[in-house]
């Protein structure tokens, strides 16, 4: 049953996990306002025009896509009725050399076909290893991933303790990979999915080879138009549902009477709220938007924590068709683990980088100018690293030497776009904690109850959504924290609710 609350939400940014909280509390009633500093919604998945070219800015893999049809379905709408969802084929490509590609195939029989061509008896494991993948994926799903991480005593329940082995928490994930694996690439391949979560393949728990099965078995999608479509078909869904949206406007800082928020002010001005759920960045709103002494966490704890990469990004527009690419190209052809380790265990620019290199418009020609090439470069890389032109120059030269290589093409004079976006764009776009691109690192020390909390211990109308609390970052997660934290506020009122009658 619906609630009819005089009760005034605020959301603080209009990313996937602030619109994901904004209709789910619009949808019982609530009147919603979504404060967003930027001139559009999607937060980090906003898309610009130039030159009769859309770039998405951000996130360009469309995974697990049940997450974001099912909170459509929850809220009595359907995903289609915004925008067509292809599946591609071939989900991406591994280039390890100009004569070494590896093409992975929407169909998991042909995947496995594949790795069987590679090792003798791959193919065979990989059924094995999926097997184990799925059961993860399922149980994370059913089980964990819509815990609001608030107590220790969440991971006590019956289904949770039954399946803590079959997760396998404690053992690597390289270890666990090369029990099924020997051939290089086919580990590569593996190991790709969790490069951005956080820590070496030694370091994470092979529980996630889940994202392996979300890779092979859920397969890769794209939204016609972009990924943007999917912050645009959730900003109508949210306007259907009577969210108001202050676009342009930035929170300043939040105002706190007696332990409780009374509302933000912002550069245009004073708005008073009831609720307030920050989807900015965490640690910006706890150690810059509250007044002193009211901060959730110390600096030194936040000092303590483990980010997942930042990247360097490249949005490049180039007036001719080049050959050989497919929409999601891994480049390969360098050490995977001497860049991880450039990442993750001595900070520093990566003396031969690994990247990716999306180019939509081989899927998708509404992205780009009739005969021209849409291209988005992707370097990981650790947080808080010396950002320069020069330094972007320089590794720009480096990624486009290896595209013109592999594609038997020197298009360096037929580039008519190109833009460059790093580290201290994401801090001033964003005011993303080291400027990082993924949120914290997914390490057991960094799971469940253990990431910053979606509430305030304190001030009791004030929580927290997106990629630095709970479950993590990343598209469909991000749309399930939003979701979560708007419902645990509505039990919160329901059974305060039910103690008043």
């Amino acid at each position: 049953m619906k609630q009819n609350p005089s009760e005034k939400v605020l959301i603080i940014g209009a990313g996937y996990a602030g619109l994901s909280a904004a209709v789910t509390f619009a949808s019982q009633g609530y009147q919603v306002s979504v404060v967003e500093k930027h001139g559009t919604t999607g937060g980090r998945s906003r898309a610009f025009t130039e030159n009769g070219f859309t770039f998405d800015m951000g996130p360009s893999w469309y995974w697990m896509p049940e997450v974001a049809e099912g909170f459509f379905k929850r809220h009595g709408s359907s995903i289609q009725d915004y925008f067509s969802l292809v599946r591609l084929d071939p989900s991406y490509q591994v280039v390890f050399g100009k004569n070494d590609v590896i093409e992975l195939p929407a169909s998991f029989s042909d995947i496995c076909s594949l790795f069987e061509t590679i090792e003798k008896g791959a193919g065979r494991k990989l059924e094995a290893f999926m097997q184990e993948a799925g059961y993860k994926y399922e149980t994370a799903m059913k089980t964990y991933i819509n815990k609001p991480g608030l107590h220790f005593s969440e991971l006590c329940s019956k289904e949770v303790l039954q399946s803590v082995f079959k997760m396998d928490m404690l053992q690597s994930f390289s270890s666990h990979a090369k029990q099924y694996f020997t051939d290089e690439r086919l580990l590569r391949i593996i190991e790709f999915p969790i490069l951005f979560l956080g820590a070496t393949a030694d370091k994470i728990p092979a529980m996630y080879s889940m994202m392996n099965y979300a890779d092979m078995k859920l397969g890769t999608w794209y939204p016609m138009g972009g990924m943007v479509q999917l912050a645009a078909a959730m900003t109508a869904l949210a306007r259907e549902k009577g969210v108001h949206f202050l676009l342009n406007t930035e929170v300043e800082r939040l105002e706190v009477v007696d332990n409780n928020v009374t509302g933000v002010h912002t550069d245009k001005g004073f708005i008073h709220a009831d609720i307030v759920v920050s989807g900015a960045d965490y640690h910006h709103t706890d150690r810059e938007l509250l007044p002193e002494k009211k901060s959730n966490y110390s600096e030194k704890y936040w000092e303590k924590r483990v980010m997942a990469p930042s990247c360097l990004l490249y949005y490049v527009g180039v007036n001719k068709q080049l050959p050989g690419l497919q929409h999601h190209n891994l480049f390969f052809e360098h050490d995977l683990r001497k860049h991880a380790d450039a990442i993750y265990k001595t900070p520093s620019w990566p003396a031969d980088p690994l990247f990716y290199l999306c180019c939509p418009s081989k899927t998708d020609r509404s992205v780009a100018p009739e005969g021209m090439e849409n291209l988005f470069f992707l370097i990981p890389t650790a947080p808080g690293l010396a950002d320069s032109p020069a330094i972007r120059e320089q590794y720009f030269d480096r990624v486009l030497a290896e595209t013109e290589a592999f594609c038997g093409e020197n298009f360096r004079d037929n580039i008519v776009y190109y833009r460059s976006y790093a580290y201290r764009d994401f801090i001033t776009d964003y005011h993303a904690f080291k400027g990082n691109a993924y949120g914290l690192a997914n390490v057991l020390g960094q799971t469940a109850f253990l990431k910053p909390s979606i509430r305030h211990k304190k001030i009791s109308n004030l929580f927290y959504t997106g990629q630095l609390t709970v479950p993590g970052p990343g598209v469909p997660p991000a749309i399930l924290s939003g979701e979560m934290v708007a419902n645990h506020i509505l039990r919160q009122k329901s059974s305060k609710h039910e103690i008043v009658i």
